[in-house]
């Protein structure tokens, strides 16, 4: 016998909750294959067999809340598979032609074999959703399906135009957090007083505790200022043909970003540190976190050592956490750790906000979108594109001028980027 236990779910995380058990009992499982779905306040996550055998019984079922450690099943390595239930008629009957399934029906088996070839969102969505796994094609690495395959093949087709489309036909899955979604929203009658409870998402709960906490123990101001974005974006024309040509990927404004906050951190130290106990930690090390959306609420994968990556690097980086954030496949090293935060509200139009601080961080800073502004220069009165930015920082250890000083150094360095070369 052998047992799956909860593993060490990654840096501060204790507890997990059973989201969904892909084996069942009696069922034969290999070495390396998942057996059940976790779901943390960081990431979901497969856990897999360290043995070959059968499942000879379950301890937790989907929705239990677990810790590391905890025994979540038995593996019984020398146990037979429970035989599979037949459907087909007796020998001395003559088998009916059976009709031909419904193409949106699926089939058990393949959905089964595919299951392992979806990712964890991928799978939710389409159980959600029903959806045949295995009639859906896979665009992700190896062909895995992801969200978007899911969300493709839920996509209705034209209806004939004698045959009325039924509401529910543009159904999609449910928000992790618990809004209805516009599948629900179908079936209740305009006018109608409803109310849905749904059980916050382990990621919901720990965004909420996390927000909270920050808030109550860290002295937590904001400064603000704007930023020409003319020169970047002039950059940014020029190299965009050769730049992607080059390197695959495109040149964003967030890698000059995150090369200013690095230069920025580098004159101003405290806001690269972190308080524990009655000791300030000075990190001379460069983990940039950057919040990405993701389904079940924000996340922030950590760039290690930005401060020794090129801006094409950086891309890279960013444009593999945004992928893998929708894909559900980003895993806990990627969201440890980080020594400052950069978040950008401008991708979904915010215009200014005060970001929340990412605890034990003592910085995060904010980006904005760019919008077209009268600006005084020389004189006269000229339309620049201006950007909006903010940082939220721990007074504890930061003092105000300094927290001034440190904004006004990314200001100075993104509104010339040359600086970056000659002082970054």
């Amino acid at each position: 016998m052998s047992n799956i236990v909860v593993p060490t779910l990654g840096e501060s995380v204790v507890e997990a909750r059973v989201a969904r058990w892909l084996k069942k009992a009696g069922d034969r499982v290999e070495v390396g294959e998942p057996v059940v779905e976790l779901e943390t306040e960081k990431i979901d996550l497969e856990v897999s067999a360290e043995k070959s055998g059968v499942i000879a019984s379950i301890a937790r079922q989907e929705g239990d809340d677990v810790k590391i450690g905890e025994l979540l099943a038995v593996v019984d390595e020398n146990g037979a598979a429970a035989p599979a239930v037949s459907s087909a008629p007796a020998a001395s009957a003559p088998a009916p032609t059976p009709a031909p399934a419904p193409a949106s029906s699926g089939n058990g088996s393949a959905e089964a074999a595919s299951e392992g070839r979806a990712t964890p969102t991928a799978r939710r969505m389409a159980k959600d959703n029903d959806v045949d796994l295995g009639a859906v094609q896979g665009s992700g690495a190896a062909g895995r399906v992801t969200k978007q395959d899911v969300q493709k093949a839920m996509t209705p087709a034209p209806a004939p135009t004698s045959t009325p489309v039924a509401p529910t036909s543009s159904k999609v899955a449910p928000t992790r957090e618990g809004a209805i979604a516009p599948a629900s929203l179908s079936k209740i009658a305009p006018g109608s007083r409803t109310e849905e409870r749904v059980r916050m998402s382990k990621r919901r709960q720990t965004i909420a505790r996390r927000l909270v906490e920050a808030q109550h123990t860290a002295a937590m101001l904001t400064t603000f200022n704007e930023v020409d974005m003319t020169a970047v974006m002039a950059l940014r024309e020029r190299r965009k043909e050769s730049f992607k040509k080059e390197f695959g990927v495109g040149l964003g404004i967030a890698s000059f970003f995150v090369k200013s906050a690095i230069a920025a951190l580098r004159a101003f130290p405290p806001l690269n540190a972190e308080i524990q106990g009655d000791e300030i930690v000075f990190k001379h090390y460069y983990d940039i976190g950057v919040a990405v959306g993701a389904e079940g609420g924000l996340v922030v994968p950590v760039i290690r050592d930005a401060d020794r990556l090129s801006f094409a690097q950086i891309e890279l980086a960013i444009r593999d956490f945004a992928t893998r954030a929708t894909d559900g496949t980003l895993t806990l090293e990627d969201l440890r750790g980080g020594t400052f935060t950069i978040t950008n509200g401008g991708v979904f139009g915010s215009l200014m906000s005060t970001p929340i601080l990412n605890p034990p961080q003592v910085g995060i800073l904010g980006l904005h979108k760019i919008q077209d502004r009268a600006v005084p220069m020389n004189a006269q009165v000229v339309i620049r594109p201006m950007m909006y930015v903010a940082l939220s920082y721990d007074h504890r250890i930061v003092d105000g001028r300094e927290a001034v000083q440190f904004l006004v150094k990314i200001k100075d360095f993104v509104e010339d980027p040359a600086r970056l070369l000659l002082e970054g």
